[in-house]
């Protein structure tokens, strides 16, 4: 359960970005707004940690491209060691690779880096309120995808180390489906989709599509028409 900060103390704040200038400028933005404090800077998912670690924050604004540890790396650990502290991610991006592997890791707040301090700061109290703190356009891209019927069937467990994004592409290129068609379906690049498919066929040990199609059938992930 969340805990409720104290009326009128600051929301204690880790930054983590591996771009100097960007968070440097977050730190000095928050410094300006009233309702946080920042306690703390790091330039890379590790560093976040032990930050953590160190100084209990309420708050880690993340980074999600971040070199040695991720953002979504980082958030999975500090949310697993360190649950009294909660993860907005501050990102560029605002694609599906990085949104939903960002909240399944445990993130409650979602911006991008266009984001105002003021809008900054209502996230992180959002959050800390036992709310979410996501911009609107990410409300609309989580409605969007709530929405949507889930390729595959679900039931069936990944097989040989697959990650569940590895397992829609391969019920997607049984179904028939281009590069491009699995692309726009998933809301991803194709460059996206050539790694999941390079990843998938490392794991499996398949060589092209046409044995990816019989190892879908095989394992039960996709049935034949009429079942």
């Amino acid at each position: 359960m969340t805990e409720m900060k104290e009326e009128g103390k600051p929301a204690r704040v880790v930054v983590a970005d591996d771009q100097t200038v960007v968070r440097e400028g977050i730190v000095m933005l928050l410094g300006l707004l009233e309702g946080v404090e920042v306690v703390g800077s790091a330039g890379d998912g590790e560093e976040a940690v032990r930050l953590v670690a160190d100084l209990a924050p309420d708050v880690v604004l993340m980074d999600l491209r971040m070199p040695r540890c991720d953002g979504v790396e980082a958030t999975r650990r500090i949310r697993s060691q360190y649950p009294g502290t909660q993860v907005v991610v501050l990102t560029t991006y605002a694609d599906d690779e990085s949104l939903f592997p960002a909240l399944h890791a445990g993130a409650r707040g979602y911006l991008t880096k266009d984001a105002g301090g003021d809008e900054i700061v209502r996230a992180v109290h959002s959050v800390l309120s036992g709310q979410a703190g996501l911009a609107p356009s990410v409300q609309r891209r989580l409605l969007e995808r709530l929405s949507e019927p889930e390729p595959g069937p679900a039931a069936v467990e990944p097989p040989d180390g697959l990650t569940a994004r590895e397992t829609e592409v391969l019920v997607l290129i049984a179904d028939g489906l281009t590069n491009q068609e699995i692309a726009q379906r998933l809301h991803v690049s194709t460059a996206t989709v050539k790694t999941h498919i390079n990843n998938l066929f490392a794991k499996t040990g398949l060589k092209d599509r046409a044995q990816a199609v019989r190892y879908a059938y095989a394992k039960g992930l996709v049935r034949p028409s009429g079942e």
